[in-house]
């Protein structure tokens, strides 16, 4: 059996490997045995795909992964402005009906207005924001579980 086949074997169980444990090294060097077996595949020998293999896993580890990891491990963007009441919840101070109403979102007032033209909020009633259109907040009725 030629070399290079055992190369892209070695590749497919690395790269099965790196599906199961998540940890960036073994899909890496999964590609770097993938490489080394190209090169063996084109006709090169034994040095020259071990060759492949450690340059490609040591730029791989070396600089692919850090930067990979730093990108893991960057916090959510933080939501401001209208965009953080997106999915608050709200109550109800004057009835929602047609383009008309008022709630109160997060200790302001705002004009609100129903998701669905048609329906009727009472006061009081407590809803989710869905969006903000200008100064109109886009509302429907919180759904409370049984």
């Amino acid at each position: 059996m030629p070399v290079w086949i055992l190369w892209m074997i070695a590749a497919v169980v690395l790269g099965v490997a790196e599906i199961f444990t998540l940890t960036l090294s073994l899909g890496l060097l999964a590609v770097a045995a993938m490489a080394a077996g190209v090169a063996g595949a084109l006709g090169g020998n034994l040095v020259l795909q071990a060759l492949a293999f450690v340059l490609t896993s040591a730029t791989g580890l070396l600089v692919v992964r850090p930067v990979a990891r730093r990108h893991l491990r960057q916090p959510p963007p933080l939501r401001s402005g209208t965009a953080a009441l997106v999915g608050r919840s709200a109550v109800v101070i004057e009835e929602i009906a047609g383009e008309r109403g008022r709630i109160r979102l997060s200790g302001e007032e705002w004009t609100a207005r129903s998701f669905d033209e048609n329906q009727v909020i009472p006061a009081g009633a407590r809803v989710d924001v869905l969006e903000i259109q200008g100064a109109t907040a886009v509302v429907y009725p919180h759904e409370s579980l049984p």
